[in-house]
């Protein structure tokens, strides 16, 4: 049999997965995976500026494809650098392989520079709780078979990171060449079962008032086709969490909008009305901000239905009723097929126009005079200039707020927050993974002055491989949130957020060979935004806005942490 060395294997085995792009920084005893990539010349490193942006690319790449996204770092802090973006990536259920290098075994224990074993700093001990599988390759003759593992594991059930270490001795050690396709170690999604489905096509056929309440599950599992024929055979209007925005077109008929954090008022008068008598979760486990902080009001009146690809998430939150434990694409078609041929007539919920209809926009208040642009301006702007096949990444702090709140998701996939660990500076870097795995739509990044601060030196690695990324940074002068938390919750008795310098971003995207705008004005950034959709190259909008507006969902939030500081149970008002 024909052999090749450990490390080979493994990227004839990735290759077999798909795997067009491997994000990272070279270094020392991870050198013999570049030389393996560089001789089978199918796999693209991608060099980036550190391992946690590497990680944010890795993990949008993933998001947006559906495919495997894998990362490398070499041992000791190469590795620990990416710790961050392999959280977020288990956070949010993303599929994400992670490869580190070891020190040869016959190091182990002698305090080799960077050892990262059992005997100090160890590497697999560290990813053990923020991935679903961490191991070193113990011999050269398990690569396969534990790389196999790893691929299936990642991608089975509920997705997530995983994680090999590699020492450098293993690494090109010859090995007999067996590379298997990925339907021979890997199986096929969880169906649910046919009772579940006709006790939930029975509830669905008696409900009065029902509701759907699509979760991030819908956008993991790619389910989107299915929730919007779903919602139209029934006639069930559809409310998303903040994560879920996109899962359903928030400009059709059927849509509430986002419920939760920052959300509609129109998804928060119908779900928390008390007429629900069915509530369908979908791939949500119905946490704080999915859930205006668990209102009991949530709860339906006849029958909570909790579809969840992990079992641990069903019942977590809410007491449910039909706890179906499967893949919400599969449960989907099963549904629809039960209730299409069952031959009963459906008697479809009269749409919830009780609330005046008014679109998120005109729910802002525009009236304050400050320094800057009112960053809802910018989103309408947004709005109005953007194609709707964008691929949004909205960055954690007040993007949030307004991205969830003004932003209209009108494709799948179309809005992208890395929201289960809200780490500051992912949409920075994940925007570049995310554009290499949708090459032919545009991709933008929202993103405040403080999170593109941590990982702003990515926009070199857009620039040097030509990835057209726009970088829209909301530069209020520091930490928006930060400060407005100080002066609502803290009286403005200090101010420790604020920078003292604000940051030119323009300069610094100039130095970096990113193409760049300045705007001080709406007219500014709409004409900013025209200029660099139309480059088609990475560029950068420095955008000004006031650090002073309260976004929408704060005021809720300020009120639960005043009474988590107080030691007393929150429950968020409606509206």
């Amino acid at each position: 049999m024909k052999t090749v060395t450990a490390v080979e294997l493994l990227v004839r085995q990735m290759e077999a997965e798909g795997v067009s792009y491997v994000f990272g920084i070279p270094g020392g005893p991870l050198m013999p995976l570049y030389e393996a990539i560089f001789s089978r010349k199918k796999i693209q490193p991608i060099l980036t500026k550190h391992e946690e942006g590497a990680a944010f690319m890795a993990e949008g790449y993933a998001r947006v494809s559906g495919k495997l996204g894998v990362c490398c770092a070499t041992t000791g802090p190469g590795a620990t650098n990416a710790l961050t973006g392999i959280a977020c990536a288990y956070s949010d259920s993303t599929p994400v392989l992670l490869l580190t290098a070891q020190v040869g075994t016959a190091a182990f224990g002698k305090g080799a520079l960077q050892e990262s074993t059992v005997h100090g700093v160890d590497l697999v001990s560290i990813f053990s709780p923020i991935t679903k599988l961490s191991v070193m390759i113990p011999t050269a003759e398990k690569m396969g078979e534990m790389t196999r593992r790893a691929l299936r594991t990642a991608q089975s059930g509920r997705p997530g990171p995983i994680h090999l270490n590699i020492p450098a001795d293993i690494a090109k050690h010859p090995v007999p060449l067996e590379v298997f396709p990925p339907m021979n170690y890997r199986g096929g999604k969880p169906a649910p079962t046919i009772m579940d489905v006709v006790r939930v096509a029975e509830l669905i056929f008696h409900a009065k008032r029902p509701a759907i309440l699509a979760g991030h599950g819908i956008e993991c599992a790619k389910a989107w086709e299915e929730l919007l024929d779903f919602a139209e055979l029934t006639g069930i209007p559809v409310a998303t969490t903040p994560k879920g925005k996109s899962s359903f077109p928030e400009n059709h008929a059927l849509s509430l909008g986002v419920f939760g954090f920052a959300g509609h008022q129109k998804a928060t008068d119908y779900l928390l009305s008390g007429d629900v008598d069915v509530l369908i979760v979908i791939g949500s486990s119905l946490g704080d901000w999915q859930t205006n902080s668990w209102d009991p009001r949530l709860t339906p009146s006849v029958a909570l239905i909790q579809i969840d690809i992990d079992p641990m998430e069903i019942g977590k939150n809410y007491p449910v009723d039909v706890g179906i434990n499967a893949d919400a694409s599969e449960t989907l078609k099963a549904l629809i097929l039960c209730i299409r041929s069952s031959g009963k007539m459906l008697k479809k919920p009269a749409l919830p126009l009780e609330t005046k209809e008014q679109t998120a926009f005109q729910e802002i208040d525009h009236g304050t005079e400050g320094n800057g642009i009112h960053p809802a301006m910018v989103v309408e702007a947004m709005q109005n200039r953007l194609p709707a096949d964008t691929i949004l990444f909205v960055d954690n702090g007040s993007c949030i707020n307004w991205g969830v709140h003004c932003y209209l998701a009108q494709t799948p996939g179309a809005f992208q927050i890395g929201l289960g660990l809200a780490a500051m500076g992912h949409a920075v870097a994940a925007a570049i993974g995310g554009k290499l795995a949708a090459p032919d739509r545009p991709v933008v990044a929202l993103v405040g002055d403080a999170a593109f601060a941590m990982n702003g030196m990515e926009i070199h690695t857009a620039a040097e491989y030509k990835i057209p990324v726009t970088w829209i940074v909301l530069n209020n002068g520091g930490h928006g949130l930060v400060h407005l938390g100080e002066q609502h919750q803290f009286d403005s008795k200090f101010d420790i957020s604020s920078f003292r310098k604000s940051i030119d971003f323009c300069k610094m995207a100039e130095s970096l060979g990113v193409k760049s705008y300045r705007a001080e004005t709406v007219e500014d950034f709409d004409a900013a935004l025209k200029g660099a959709l139309a480059m088609n190259t990475p560029c950068l909008i420095d955008v000004q806005v006031d650090i002073d507006v309260l976004p929408p969902g704060m005021k809720q939030r300020f009120d639960m942490l005043n009474k988590s500081y107080a030691g007393e149970r929150y429950t968020a008002p409606i509206g």
